[in-house]
Formats: C-alpha cells, sequence, structure tokens
C-alpha cells in the first residue's frame, strides 16, 4: 500500500458524509461518481480504517488517497511526447482524445507505462501515476508522478492552488474587453477565470473567432468551457456546452493546457513547463478569415 495523498478535515459548520465532502478534495477524484468507484475499490482510508460513503465528517478526520494495485497494468500503445522529466516526475503533452486514467484500457497512465524512465528514489512507484486531470477533449500538460512523496505533496499545491495553469482557446463570437475576470460560480461552488484576447477574426460561420488566454483561479469541472459558455462565447468545437450546429465537428476541442507553473515539492526550486499552441488552432483562424475575405470579395 502506498499514500498517494492525504487531507486533514478542517472545522466544518454543516454535517456532510465522506462522500460530499470528498469531491474535489484530492485532484485525482474531482466527481462523486470518481469519489465512489475509489471507496468501492478500497482507496480511501478514514483515520486508517477503509471508509465508507456513510462516514460522517468532523474536524481533524484523516482521510488518505492510496495505491492498491501492486501489478503494472498492460502498456497502451500509444507514443506521447514527454515535455520534462526527473527523478520525481514528468510532464506530457496529453492528446485530445485521450482520458487521462480509469477503468479503460485506453488512457494516458496506461500509455506511459513504459515510457518513462523509473525514478532511483526509495519510494518509487512502479508507473507514474497523474497527479491532476485534464478533460477527454482538452489537449496539453499533464504532470504524472514517479514516487509517492511527490504525488502527495503535489497533490497538496493542486489543492491549496500553488499550481499556476495557462491555457489557450479558440472561441465563438468577438469578445467586448481585451481582458477581464469570469466570476460565476458552477454547482454552488465558487469559480474564477481570467481571460485574455490574444486576436479576433472574422468568421462566416460564427461572426467572429478569438484566440484567448485562460487562466482558471479555481479548478471545478469543466469550468473553462462552462466559463466560455457563460460568456456567451462557447469554445470551438465544444460538443457538450457549445451552439447546436456550430460546433466544428469532427476538429475537436480547441482548448489545450499550455503552461504549469509551481515550486517543486521536493527540491524547492521554480519549475515552468510550457509547450506551443497546437498548430490546428492557427490554422482554423486563416482559414475562417481567408472564407471571409473571399466571400466579402464577391460581395
Amino acid at each position: 500500500m502506498i499514500i498517494l495523498d492525504e487531507h486533514t478535515v478542517p472545522l466544518i459548520n454543516e454535517p456532510i458524509r465522506l462522500v460530499d465532502y470528498s469531491i474535489a478534495v484530492f485532484p485525482q477524484l474531482m466527481t462523486k461518481n470518481a469519489v465512489k468507484k475509489a471507496l468501492k475499490r478500497k482507496e480511501l482510508l478514514l483515520n486508517g480504517e477503509i471508509a465508507t460513503s456513510g462516514h460522517w465528517m468532523v474536524e481533524g478526520n484523516v482521510i488518505q488517497l492510496i495505491d492498491t494495485e501492486s501489478r503494472i497494468p498492460k502498456a497502451f500503445p500509444l507514443k506521447v511526447e514527454v515535455v520534462f522529466e526527473d527523478d520525481y516526475f514528468l510532464v506530457v503533452n496529453k492528446p485530445s482524445g485521450l482520458t487521462v486514467s480509469g477503468n479503460s484500457f485506453r488512457t494516458l497512465e496506461n500509455a506511459m507505462v513504459d515510457q518513462f524512465i523509473l525514478s532511483s528514489q526509495k519510494d518509487a512507484l512502479k508507473w507514474a501515476k497523474p497527479v491532476h486531470r485534464l478533460d477527454n477533449a482538452t489537449s496539453g500538460l499533464v504532470i504524472m508522478s514517479k514516487t509517492a512523496t511527490f504525488h502527495r505533496e503535489m497533490a497538496k499545491l493542486f489543492e491549496n492552488r500553488k499550481v499556476e495553469k495557462t491555457y489557450h482557446a479558440i472561441t465563438t463570437g468577438e469578445w467586448s474587453d481585451e481582458e477581464g475576470v469570469i466570476d460565476s460560480t458552477i454547482n454552488q461552488q465558487v469559480a474564477k477565470t481570467r481571460y485574455k484576447i490574444l486576436q479576433q477574426v472574422p468568421s462566416l460561420r460564427s461572426e467572429f473567432l478569438s484566440f484567448v488566454q485562460l487562466k482558471p483561479q479555481t479548478g471545478r469541472t469543466h469550468q473553462l468551457r462552462i466559463h466560455c459558455t457563460f460568456s456567451n462565447h462557447p469554445i470551438a468545437g465544444d460538443v457538450l456546452y457549445g451552439e447546436a450546429g456550430n460546433t466544428l465537428l469532427h476538429k475537436g476541442l480547441f482548448l489545450a493546457a499550455t503552461q504549469l507553473s509551481f515550486i517543486h515539492p521536493i527540491l524547492k526550486k521554480d519549475v515552468t513547463i510550457e509547450i506551443a499552441v497546437p498548430h490546428k488552432f492557427f490554422s482554423l483562424l486563416e482559414r475562417e478569415e481567408r472564407r471571409w475575405i473571399k466571400f466579402k470579395e464577391k460581395d
């Protein structure tokens, strides 16, 4: 058994069951369904004992997320770009359409089983484990731990919002302000996203397409997609939250995690990992602007 993460319950005002309290306590368990699956697999301990969904939370309770698996998963045959790697963790560029982890075989976690260098540390993990999640449809940077200590400490940084995340997206419609903050609750939880417009081009399909930098200040599920839609600027290719009939079918979601900045929890040094914005973003902008110009020339 390896303890991947640990959380101590602070003073709480109202009684709440473990299954509800644990949502988003750990970056790996961002939904109620994910918590239920972890409980079913006996991956959550409460004060050192196997936890159940019915336990009530009180101040001082210690919840631990553990790794109960010992057998290395079968490798999923997919080459994934490794952007950075040291003895404690690696950062990969997840392609769009690939789930980070879970019960299916086709996951990033399974793909990386044979694509990294095992750590030399005493608490080395047998295979790299994702510290956080990225939507299946979203491409970009994902941190994967190589040691139990790094996994636990890095998870705390995410929990305490000590990891600065930058995304880039193509959204539909014209933004009135060059930059600002979207402050709208998601599932009755505080959610904030900073945005900055980098480029806007005319589009026959959407009137305008905008190239946007997004910086989530909180970590709600689908936060960026929901906030952009709430602002009447859905992300291009978003079949879940986008405008019906204007989702660029078969082009994928135009949202990518492009930069992560944090203090290395073991070496205590500043770390910034960055990748280029996917080429398809610029191709879409150029194509839509070209079509608009061509159409106007015919008028």
